[in-house]
């Protein structure tokens, strides 16, 4: 769908699919002294580049891939359909990334999914978390009436945690490059559930506190381990659920939606405002090594000079082209990060959208949110063990999303797109299979878990893409696959994260490593240019 005078039809980097192999030479690239480098483009280094470009610095971007956006890009795994290899829903992008950097005027459309997310169960019953507080409480109150007071004190809590941490304004915790726990709990005064929610309780904790229902609890466990290689069952996951509930996306506070033209549409824009105020990006370029106060060495041989380098790659690819300038302590910090993922995702073309058994049709409110198919306590710590133990577990938990329902642009007339979020697949199979040979049993796996749910699964199904960990590792450059560039749980949340400055002098990072943590938010870039002007003695 394009609206009349649609600026994404415009947009310089979606008119280019998101690819900058053209421009000045590599040798005339290497005649220029760069105030900054940003090694990876990605959604945080471009948001650097922005800002820093803006700021009047001459900036220069160098992907080593042949497209932007690293994990938030768009490409086109079948003939006709535009999806992305991880991001697919947008929720915690920051509102001074989205303002300051003009978003919106570039053609950012944002499209909340306030029918939520629905969980459809074997036995024909089925939920609907809508985020409208009104119908929430409707279903609940239909479902499992004796927890509606529990549930609304469960939402009470992650507002109050939110607003005393993340006020819309300057005063947002994530603007701060590495708040600390002293600085968190004097936000948070005395409440004690706020710090169990952050420091102590497991998402069933959490759960168990507020609810006696089961279903209703096996409804809602998977939203705190996403894309975390930890149980829901183990201390911590909470904080990866109030993680991704604390957003204030377009003035709507823990609300997630799409992104008209697909998530890869977020890399894209911020490009083109990079591009604008004089940003040069390159694809196709490698970075061979970096050499703090000095620049980068690509890997044709060529070096390029900056006293400055943003690292928006992983730390521990970091860490690799750095060799011998990581500083001890720093390169042992970064050594010890979690990084090991243990999702998959499927792209999946459809004929038409699920039928769920609970729910019958192939259009309704569910579809125009998210899915999830439930795990009980037992299976998911079942599964979570398998996984650890290199097997794939007989349980798969999935999370799936229909951006066609919201805007079919992404897909040929009549046809439809589902991202399949799933856990827990291990990186590598205790079998002596690689990834290659298990992709087909992993893939249906999945797909026989959602048949369950559903009456024209697979028969609806055109077309599948399998990204395990080790695809994205190979295909985006994310160590061990992990979507988040290492775990958010609360021992590698806040001060914890690594810092945008490094004992390197010169050397920065920008990505997800960094504070606030991982998902599509652009602060992390914002932050760490934020610490390099300063140091400039620009703000």
């Amino acid at each position: 769908m394009s609206l009349p005078g649609d600026p994404l039809l415009s947009s310089p980097t979606n008119l280019r699919m998101g690819q900058f192999p053209d421009g000045p030479k590599v040798s005339e690239l290497a005649a220029i002294t760069w105030d900054a480098i940003i090694v990876g483009a990605g959604h945080n280094g471009l948001t650097t580049a922005a800002y820093l470009a803006k700021a009047g610095l001459r900036v220069l971007v160098l992907e080593a891939r042949q497209r932007i956006g690293g994990a938030c890009t768009i490409a086109e795994p079948f003939p006709g359909y535009k999806m992305g290899p991880c991001a697919y829903l947008a929720g915690l992008l920051h509102p001074s990334v989205i303002d300051e950097l003009q978003l919106v005027k570039r053609g950012f459309h944002w499209t909340p999914a306030i029918a939520g997310m629905f969980v459809p169960f074997k036995d024909g019953k089925s939920i609907q978390f809508w985020d409208d507080d009104d119908r929430c409480d409707e279903e609940i109150r239909r479902f499992a009436p004796q927890d509606l007071t529990g549930f609304q004190a469960l939402a009470k809590l992650k507002a109050r945690v939110r607003d005393r941490l993340r006020p819309a304004g300057p005063d947002d915790i994530w603007l701060d490059p590495a708040p600390t726990r002293e600085k968190i709990e004097n936000r948070l005064g005395n409440d004690p559930l706020a710090f169990k929610m952050l420091f102590e309780w497991s998402m069933a904790d959490m759960l168990d506190h507020f609810l006696t229902n089961d279903q209703l609890r096996y409804a809602l466990l998977g939203q705190g381990v996403i894309g975390t290689n930890a149980s829901p069952l183990d201390k911590g996951t909470a904080a990866v659920h109030f993680h991704h509930a604390s957003g204030r996306m377009q003035g709507m506070p823990g609300q997630w939606g799409y992104v008209r033209g697909g998530m890869g549409m977020v890399s894209f824009l911020i490009a083109d405002s990079a591009i604008e105020v004089g940003a040069c990006i390159r694809t196709g370029l490698p970075v061979a090594e970096i050499m703090p106060g000095e620049g980068v060495r690509l890997q044709c041989g060529t070096r390029m000079q900056s006293k400055v380098v943003v690292c928006n790659a992983d730390p521990n690819v970091a860490l690799k082209l750095l060799g011998n300038h990581a500083e001890g302590n720093w390169a042992r910090k970064v050594q010890g990060v979690p990084m090991k993922g243990c999702t998959v995702k499927l792209n999946v073309a459809l004929r038409e959208l699920p039928n769920f058994k609970s729910r019958p049709g192939v259009h309704e409110n569910h579809h125009m949110g998210q899915v999830n198919t439930p795990l009980t306590h037992q299976e998911w710590q079942s599964s979570f063990n398998t996984m650890r133990a290199g097997e794939l577990p007989e349980n798969i938990w999935t999370e799936l999303y229909f951006q066609t329902a919201h805007d079919p642009s992404v897909a040929p007339p009549g046809r439809h797109t589902m991202s399949v979020f799933a856990q827990y697949v291990p990186f590598e199979f205790a079998n002596g299979k690689n990834w290659d040979q298990m992709r087909d049993q992993v893939r249906d796996r999945v797909i026989n878990t959602i048949s369950q749910f559903c009456s024209n699964i697979p028969d609806a199904i055109e077309h599948i893409q399998v990204l395990g960990p080790p695809d994205i590792e190979r295909e985006v450059g994310l160590t061990g696959g992990h979507i988040f560039q290492g775990e958010c749980m609360p021992d590698n949340l806040w001060e914890k994260r690594l810092a945008a400055a490094t004992p390197m002098s010169g050397f920065y990072m920008c990505g997800a490593a960094t504070h606030p943590g991982g998902s599509v938010i652009g602060v992390n870039g914002r932050n760490a240019a934020t610490v390099i002007l300063k140091g400039r003695g620009q703000v």
